[in-house]
């Protein structure tokens, strides 16, 4: 092999390198359920179909996630080094240095921020930036200091479709309000089912991720993600009862909201991971399905 090709696979094997740590800096897909929930969101408002500005909607969207996920990393460089799940990060195993990460962090912020403002709204701009703030300065260090961190983390993890109608409409209306609340009490048993499974790896960087904050993992938690869970269903059935979508939508959210619900139940029998993995999985198939049928029998 020549010196040629040598360093023609040197770079292709340093670029596939450099996509794979932004990937991971990023949380790419969990960054891609983000702006599927906000282009949702703008579809639900949207009077006529607009992929244009749906497209410009899901890139600021992502830019303002990618941001504030890089700030969560970089604030938490030595604790994702304590935990398994987490230690192979770009930022953790030193792959990338944090004057790189900050440049992307800002950036992307900068930009994201800019055309949630100019090709749609200031006050769609304004809940892009309390999603990232509240994401990456409060919720993040919250983490290790109270179990209250879901609550806070839930906030921004729930403006997405908040995001997207506002976008559309430039309105912060009872509709908007009732988008982010099904998916703010959504939250509370998805990450409450994440924090299960992950407890012993949270524990070693002294998070606190679930209820109570010495292990967690018992009825009073199923409990709760049984309430949560049903608070969720029942604020599902409010864009039928507005008028906002029709009974297909209605019957999609019952069905997957008894599921979920029967998860949850088995997870209070049981208390264990078996269970605590079927109600993350659970909580996967609700969102995006209801999401889509929300759109698709939208009034």
């Amino acid at each position: 092999m020549n010196q040629t090709s040598t360093y023609s696979l040197q770079l292709k094997s340093l670029i596939v390198q450099k996509w794979k740590d932004y990937e991971q800096l990023v949380k790419l897909r969990l960054n891609l359920t983000v702006v599927f929930s906000a282009v949702i969101g703008f579809g639900m408002g949207a009077v006529v179909e607009n992929w244009y500005m749906a497209l410009l909607l899901a890139i600021g969207g992502f830019l303002v996630t990618a941001s504030a996920n890089t700030i969560n990393q970089l604030l938490e460089i030595d604790y994702d080094k304590q935990m398994k799940r987490t230690a192979n990060r770009p930022l953790a195993t030193g792959r990338m240095s944090i004057t790189e990460a900050v440049l992307i962090a800002g950036l992307h912020g900068l930009g994201g921020l800019l055309i949630l403002w100019l090709v749609f709204n200031p006050l769609t701009a304004l809940l892009g930036a309390i999603s990232l703030i509240s994401y990456a300065f409060i919720y993040t260090p919250l983490k290790r200091i109270s179990p209250i961190s879901v609550f806070v983390g839930a906030i921004p993890g729930a403006l997405p479709l908040a995001i997207g109608w506002v976008a559309a409409t430039g309105e912060l209306n009872f509709v908007a309000y009732t988008l982010f609340a099904i998916q703010f009490l959504w939250q509370f048993p998805h990450f409450w089912a994440i924090g299960w499974l992950g407890y012993d790896d949270y524990k070693k960087a002294g998070f606190k991720l679930l209820p109570t904050e010495y292990d967690g993992r018992n009825i009073n938690t199923a409990i709760q993600i049984i309430l949560y869970t049903l608070a969720m269903v029942l604020v599902g059935c409010l864009p039928y009862m507005i008028g906002l979508c029709g009974g297909i939508y209605l019957a999609g959210n019952i069905i997957l909201g008894v599921f979920f619900l029967y998860r949850g139940f088995q997870l209070y029998w049981h208390c264990n991971n078996e269970y605590a993995l079927k109600v993350m999985y659970a909580s996967l198939f609700y969102l995006p399905i209801t999401q889509i049928l929300m759109y698709v029998d939208k009034v």
